[in-house]
């Protein structure tokens, strides 16, 4: 699994698949496409199966934020991001080094989700 590595002042040290917030009158699917081009210059990808979605709070820029996150599966070749973003530490990690990290992972039971695959999306609820 392609994850970058954040260290937000707010949040912390956590890892997470590309993506971002819905533009408006933009499907999911929509937005998984142009979050992996903008964050890694990716043009070939498509969504494949919907894994997770879950929801949490945090803080961005001093703003209260409750994030809805849907998680898709997409797959593709090993390869470095065309753009890289200054500060952001990207890395190809299997399901099983996930498990191990000791850092947190965006969305929690990543690891699980990715080795132990359901027939039908996961909704995590609002996690911590």
């Amino acid at each position: 699994m392609f994850l970058f590595r954040e260290n937000n002042v707010e949040v912390g040290i956590h890892w997470l698949p590309p993506g971002g917030g819905i533009d408006p009158g933009e499907s999911p699917e929509d937005c998984v496409r142009r979050e992996l081009r903008e964050e890694t210059g990716w043009t070939d990808l498509e969504p494949e199966r919907l894994l997770c979605t879950w929801e949490h709070d945090f803080t961005h820029q001093g703003v209260p934020v409750r994030q809805h996150e849907h998680i898709y599966v997409t797959t593709g070749p090993h390869r470095e991001p065309v753009l890289e973003a200054p500060g952001i530490h990207w890395q190809w990690l299997s399901a099983q080094h996930l498990a191990t990290l000791g850092e947190p992972v965006w969305p929690p039971r990543l690891s699980d989700l990715l080795t132990n695959p359901r027939p039908e999306p996961v909704h995590l609820g609002l996690l911590p």
